[in-house]
């Protein structure tokens, strides 16, 4: 195996225990029983720090350490007792959030400082928007809500958290993307 190789699978296995430790805090919030989760902060330092494809990567290594019976999940939950739940959606867009986190940030990497955290900010933002139409798409499915009522009104609790935790994610992403550049290279 080549040196990168043996790297990016360290960094995609640290990630994912990130993530995965990340699932301490689960506050439930709302009617719909989606809780207040920091796995999703884990996702953007993913996305940011590694790039879209290793970020995305480490989320599925997660996803399929639960499908095994390992509880991964916040709450401490294995994927497989989430699927049937309210938050299956949100776990696919966890996904789609990491691809759309590490695209839109590469085109950072390499600028300023503010810019780069700008930019980091704003895919954070876009990666939450992205986890909550799919978590809405999955409502509208499984519970019989209009996709409006699940977009707005199920998600507008988190939208402070949300944007609280890509702030930090940004700033923490592009400390250590400045301290250890060789981590993630312009085209990922």
């Amino acid at each position: 195996m080549k040196q990168n190789t043996v790297t990016g699978i360290a960094l995609v296995a640290a990630f994912a225990a990130l993530i995965i430790a990340l699932g301490a805090v689960s506050i439930p919030v709302g009617a719909a029983g989606v809780p207040i989760v920091l796995q999703n902060m884990g996702i953007l330092l993913a996305a940011f720090i590694l790039g879209w494809k290793r970020g995305a990567l480490a989320i599925v290594t997660v996803l399929v350490l639960g499908l095994v019976g390992i509880p991964v999940l916040a709450g401490w939950r294995t994927t497989l007792s989430a699927l049937p739940g309210p938050t299956t959606g949100y776990l696919v867009g966890y996904i789609l959030a990491a691809v759309v986190a590490g695209l839109i940030s590469a085109t950072a990497i390499g600028r300023s400082k503010p810019i780069q955290i700008t930019v980091f900010i704003a895919a954070g933002l876009l990666a939450a928007i992205v986890q909550y139409f799919c978590g809405a798409v999955w409502l509208t499915f499984r519970f019989d809500m209009g996709f409006w009522q699940a977009f707005w009104f199920t998600n507008l609790p988190f939208a402070l958290g949300d944007t609280l935790k890509a702030v930090a994610a940004a700033l923490t992403a592009v400390a250590v993307l400045a301290a250890v550049p060789d981590l993630r290279t312009p085209k990922n």
